[in-house]
């Protein structure tokens, strides 16, 4: 019996996973011209579906909504008794429907027309009713269900909710979304905590610090950048004020130049004047900063510019989280 239990619970992934990758080659221009007519709308993304598309709609507006997309759902049949009152001319408004031929669905079909609004449809037949009153139409279409008696929605609302996600992330991709946009919308949610506390409370002090005293051979920076593995040292005087900070970044655009680094001195590769916050600042504006500037690393100074600590990417999002392209 496990035996069997097991081989149909894989044909169940094996069956949605397919329908999941069959869609990758459907997603062409009409894809494209979706993504540009939601992020230059001046109005919100409106959802509607019922049944199980319709929990695929709400699960698709909550994803919507906290990556910087107004959204909302629409019932159907509520629409039809006043809820259509929340409709304007310049929402976009996204059917969900495997079969297109859902009757509460298609009765919105003339209102919203009326309204003036653009019609897209994620549709599991492009020859359906939905299909050829809409205005975009994305196919999501699968092969079969995982249902064994092809009834309950399950490879199909599972190619619903990708395509969802796909919409969502390439809207993402579009706004230029960052994490700090992402802690206004989830203020409860772990990123949002860490993003919420000082930053005196997550930076690195004491021995944890990668520092060097200005003047010393870059063959000890590197040692001292090895020794703690944080990609970066801070240059420090005699007063431990900071001078500069040397780089992984920093090392490599001066080997394409000399490969004779070790015999130089660190000012020779450092970075004068580097970026720095107080103790006091925010998580969230050290994060800001960071993705202003392209850099992972700050150095946590008092107002005498004396080191206080350090700051990793990592420390605020958690490492592998997030990169840029620069160090």
């Amino acid at each position: 019996m496990g035996t069997k239990i097991l081989k149909q619970a894989k044909e169940v992934l094996q069956i949605e996973a397919e329908g999941i990758l069959n869609l990758v080659n459907r997603v062409d221009d009409k894809f494209e011209e979706l993504v540009d007519l939601i992020y230059h709308s001046k109005g919100r993304v409106i959802l509607t579906g019922i049944g199980k598309s319709g929990i695929v709609a709400r699960k698709i507006v909550a994803t919507l909504n906290s990556t910087g997309t107004p959204s909302l759902f629409l019932h159907p049949v509520e629409a039809m008794h006043g809820d259509l009152g929340m409709v304007r001319p310049d929402d976009v408004v996204v059917a969900l429907s495997n079969s297109g031929e859902t009757d509460e669905l298609n009765m919105l079909i003339p209102s919203i027309k009326a309204i003036g609004c653009v019609l897209v449809s994620f549709c599991g037949r492009v020859d359906s009713t939905l299909a050829r009153n809409s205005d975009i139409v994305i196919d999501v279409g699968v092969e079969r269900e995982a249902c064994p008696l092809g009834l309950a929605p399950t490879a199909s609302t599972t190619a619903l909710l990708a395509m969802g996600d796909a919409l969502a992330v390439s809207l993402v991709h579009k706004r230029r979304f960052k994490p700090s946009d992402f802690k206004r919308f989830h203020p409860g949610g772990n990123l949002g905590q860490r993003l919420s506390v000082r930053v005196r409370e997550i930076m690195l002090t004491g021995e944890l610090i990668p520092t060097v005293r200005a003047g010393v051979s870059m063959k000890e920076v590197i040692e001292e950048i090895n020794r703690l593995q944080m990609g970066a040292a801070l240059v420090i005087d005699e007063d431990d004020t900071l001078v500069g900070i040397v780089t992984d970044g920093d090392i490599r655009r001066f080997l394409i130049h000399s490969d004779q680094i070790h015999e130089r001195r660190v000012e020779d590769v450092m970075t004068r004047n580097p970026k720095t916050v107080p103790p006091n600042t925010l998580a969230l504006d050290a994060l800001t900063m960071m993705e202003k500037y392209e850099i992972t690393i700050l150095p946590i100074t008092n107002s005498a510019k004396r080191v206080q600590g350090i700051l990793h990417l990592h420390d605020i999002l958690g490492k592998g989280a997030f990169k840029f392209n620069g160090v």
